[in-house]
């Protein structure tokens, strides 16, 4: 299938995104995690994938428990209290307690594994799915996927910038690394007697950045996430809307658009929803693409790690986006979620067995409307996003014409 006449409607797809973006940011509650704007967003693209020719449409629950993602900081931090406290008394308990605060942080935060959920409410969250068949039999199949949750603001990067939000949590980690060294030190009786209590003080300068920490997450303010993410839920919208505006048909390619809620909680919707359904998609060659902040045309980007670097996706899959990138003649690097960059959800799909990637345009050194209010309409790129969206409709015909499989 030749797709060109989608590709040189760029433009109409890229104004179309903004417009769908503007409304729904303008127009529902606020997408946190697991709240009714995050339902009401999935009903919303239910509607849409209907209208614009999918022969199947689902919302499904998942029960979540979103508070969790940040609750390890809580934990993590009170460690570190106690490992300072016990320096002065039990140095041991300062290594035990540090040793489990750094632990809590790496399971629930670095691996994204569920730890301390039960300690937190329990809520409902919302995946949406459609699916288009092809006119003939099923012999290939393409999902496009994006989160339409939104994060919640971090207030210490709005006021201080991704720098100083930066220097913060790097002193944090030093503090507890300050303190798990020199309890060491002073178990192997390396210090002398009468500085003991000295360097353990010093310690103290640590203590305002850890209490900090505390507030580095404001439940109470959901930032609009118009770049992250329904930047990337309108990728693979408007490349169904554009297919049903052209009479396309496909004749042996399905094309999906999933929607997973809570990426922002930790990739709850995505694991949920690759649980519930990733053998279903056994049966033949399938794609995913997770779409994930697509803000800056420069940092355009194909993601071959994933979940701060600790999880591999599929190799064909990533190759084929930047294949098209390059006959487009569209910039696009080859890359990694790094370590203390996070996720996308291709990394829940890639745990659960599924042949997935993950697209990004944003500058690690983050840009200021990251997890801030700042994340508005206003700060949309149409020209980063054109060039996604034809890119992915490049994937999607090389796809369709057998590409990789």
């Amino acid at each position: 299938m030749n797709l060109k006449k989608i590709i040189d409607k760029k433009d109409l797809a890229a104004q179309y995104m903004i417009d769908e973006i503007t409304h729904i940011c303008k127009t529902f509650e606020k997408r946190g995690p697991g709240s009714k704007g995050e339902h009401q967003a999935c009903e919303y693209a239910a509607e849409q994938m209907k209208e614009y020719g999918c022969d199947r449409v689902y919302v499904e629950e998942f029960k979540e428990n979103p508070d969790s993602f940040y609750g390890w900081i809580y934990f993590t931090i009170t460690c570190c209290f106690l490992a300072f406290i016990s320096y002065f008394f039990q140095p041991i308990l300062s290594i035990v307690f540090i040793a489990i605060g750094l632990s809590i942080c790496f399971i629930q935060f670095g691996l994204y594994k569920k730890l301390v959920d039960k300690c937190f409410k329990e809520e409902t969250g919302h995946n949406v799915a459609g699916f288009k068949k092809p006119t003939g039999e099923v012999k290939r199949r393409i999902i496009f996927n994006g989160h339409p949750d939104a994060a919640w603001e971090w207030p210490f990067k709005y006021k201080f910038t991704y720098l100083g939000f930066d220097i913060h949590m790097l002193v944090c980690f030093a503090g507890a690394a300050y303190v798990l060294i020199t309890a060491i030190l002073n178990l192997a009786g390396v210090i002398p007697e009468n500085l003991i209590n000295t360097i353990g003080l010093i310690g103290l300068v640590f203590a305002p950045f850890w209490f900090g920490l505390y507030f580095m997450w404001n439940k109470k303010r959901v930032v609009d996430g118009a770049n992250d993410n329904l930047t990337g839920c309108y990728i693979g919208m408007a490349i169904l809307k554009f297919l049903k505006d052209e009479g396309i048909e496909f004749e042996n390619t399905e094309v999906g658009v999933v929607l997973s809620g809570s990426e922002e909680a930790g990739l709850r919707g995505a694991k949920a929803w690759a649980e519930a359904h990733n053998k279903e998609f056994n049966d033949v060659p399938t794609f995913v693409y997770s779409y994930d902040t697509i803000a800056q045309s420069e940092q355009l980007m194909v993601n071959y790690r994933d979940l701060n670097g600790t999880v591999k996706v599929d190799k064909d899959v990533s190759d084929l986006f930047y294949e098209a990138c390059q006959e487009l003649g569209i910039p696009c690097k080859k890359g990694m979620v790094p370590p203390l960059g996070g996720a996308t959800d291709s990394a829940a799909f890639a745990q659960a067995g599924m042949r997935a990637t993950g697209i990004t345009a944003l500058n690690h050194a983050l840009p200021d409307f990251y997890h801030t209010r700042l994340d508005t309409p206003e700060a949309l790129n149409k020209k980063c996003l054109a060039d996604c969206f034809v890119a992915s409709v490049k994937v999607l015909e090389k796809f369709d014409n057998g590409a990789k499989q």
